[in-house]
């Protein structure tokens, strides 16, 4: 099975990202499909990548903390 047919999963990484893994389609705010180049993708939930929508590490030297 590949990742353009596993169903989709979003897993919340502690204190960091959100995991997409499986067969999903991203777009950007305005509505432009994002090709994901990976079998899975890092999405910021900090606020602070340069490479938003994905996860750049920045939230490691700015202290993002979760809940989960």
């Amino acid at each position: 099975m590949n990742a353009r047919t596993e169903p989709p999963s979003i897993t919340p990484y502690p204190d960091g990202p959100l995991l997409v893994r499986g067969a999903v389609e991203l777009r950007t705010a305005d509505g432009e499909p994002i090709e994901p180049n990976r079998r899975t993708v890092a999405l910021c939930r900090c606020g602070l990548s340069t490479l938003k929508p994905f996860c750049d590490g920045t939230h490691k030297a700015a202290g993002f903390r979760t809940d989960d």
